[in-house]
């Protein structure tokens, strides 16, 4: 199929997706699932990544203001700016991306080509909304909250390195963080995080729910929902940086 095609059944599918769901405990039930599934279970390689690649930041930027003409302060100011702007909601988007689109691909394209997606539809069953929102819904609640902790733990990485490398005093580190804050690049970081989200939860279950053939198919529908995710994310961050920041 051309991109085009694709793109139309995209959206058609997201107009079955946005239903009133049909019973709303079974909905809850699944709604909580989704969220230890694609929510609580990523918590810890956000909190890895994030506190180390801060940690890097903090240290690669030290590295590169030597000159003693330049105010060390500028290491936890650039750092910030790094981390709220990008780091945390781009990079970790991307992280997300890999993790849990591959997991949504893989689940529902296996209930595909199992046949349990045809069974929800002979019991009367709107196996979109049924499957998908709760994913969409979960994503949207709980990746906000992920990713403002990966710019808490992002900062704290960079102010760890700086007392354990010596290389910059945490003092001015700190001023760096004070310095000239705007609360909007957080409201910024919010906005792509929530479209980043939904771009996650909708393209990988699209490559599930519409997979053909057996294992092996499931498989290079899981690679292709991680590359065109990653490139609707990349795509996505340069007009909204564009639009919000420019």
């Amino acid at each position: 199929m051309n991109y085009v095609e694709h793109v139309g059944k995209y959206f058609l599918m997201l107009k079955q997706v946005f239903k009133k769901p049909q019973k709303w405990k079974v909905f809850r039930e699944m709604l909580f699932r989704e969220i230890e599934d694609l929510g609580l279970k990523s918590l810890g390689i956000v909190m890895f990544i994030s506190f180390f690649v801060g940690g890097v930041v903090a240290i690669q930027t030290a590295l590169s203001v030597e000159s003693p003409f330049i105010p060390k302060y500028l290491i936890g100011f650039a750092t910030k700016r790094s981390v709220i702007l990008e780091f945390a909601p781009t990079f970790m988007s991307v992280i997300l991306a890999g993790k849990v689109g591959s997991y949504i691909t893989s689940s529902i394209g296996t209930m595909r080509v199992t046949e349990q997606i045809d069974a929800l539809e002979v019991m009367g069953i709107n196996s979109l909304n049924y499957l998908v929102l709760p994913k969409i819904i979960a994503v949207l609640f709980f990746y906000p909250l992920l990713i403002l902790l990966a710019m808490f733990l992002g900062i704290y990485g960079g102010y760890v390195a700086g007392s354990i490398t010596d290389m910059f005093f945490t003092e001015d580190y700190v001023y760096g963080i004070q310095l000239d804050f705007n609360p909007f690049f957080v409201q910024y970081a919010m906005i792509k995080t929530v479209i980043f989200a939904f771009v996650i939860a909708t393209i990988p279950s699209y490559h599930g729910y519409y997979v053909k053939g057996g294992s092996l198919e499931v498989g290079r529908a899981s690679t292709q929902a991680v590359v065109w995710t990653s490139i609707v994310i990349i795509l996505l961050n340069y007009f909204l940086t564009q639009m919000l920041l420019g």
